[in-house]
C-alpha cells in the first residue's frame, strides 16, 4: 500500500524544488550550462546485434493476461516473454 505524504512533507518537497529551480536559474544567468553536467547511467544493456527498437502491438485481453501470467511464473518481464515467443516462431518458420 502506498504511503500518503503529509502536508509538511509536500511543503518540504516543494521548497526543495523551488530552491533547485532558483539555483538552476542563477547558473543559467551566469552562463553555466547545468544540463551538460548531468551524469547519465550506461543505459540499457544490448539485447542483440545492435540497438533495440521498440514497436507497438495490440493484444486482446486474454493474450495479454497469458503473457503477464507466463512472465510472472518465469520471473521475467512481459517483453522477455514476447521476444522469446517471437524468436521461437521465426525460427520455426
Amino acid at each position: 500500500m502506498k504511503k500518503l505524504l503529509r502536508d509538511e512533507e509536500l511543503d518540504r518537497i516543494a521548497e526543495r524544488t523551488e530552491e533547485d529551480l532558483d539555483r538552476l536559474a542563477e547558473q543559467l544567468d551566469s552562463g553555466e550550462s547545468p544540463a551538460l553536467r548531468i551524469r547519465r547511467g550506461p543505459g540499457r544493456p544490448p539485447m542483440g546485434s545492435g540497438p533495440a527498437e521498440a514497436i507497438r502491438v495490440r493484444l486482446d485481453p486474454d493474450l495479454r493476461r497469458a503473457v503477464a501470467e507466463r512472465a510472472q511464473a518465469q520471473g521475467v518481464t512481459d517483453s522477455d516473454v514476447v521476444r522469446s515467443a517471437l524468436r521461437r516462431y521465426l525460427e520455426a518458420s
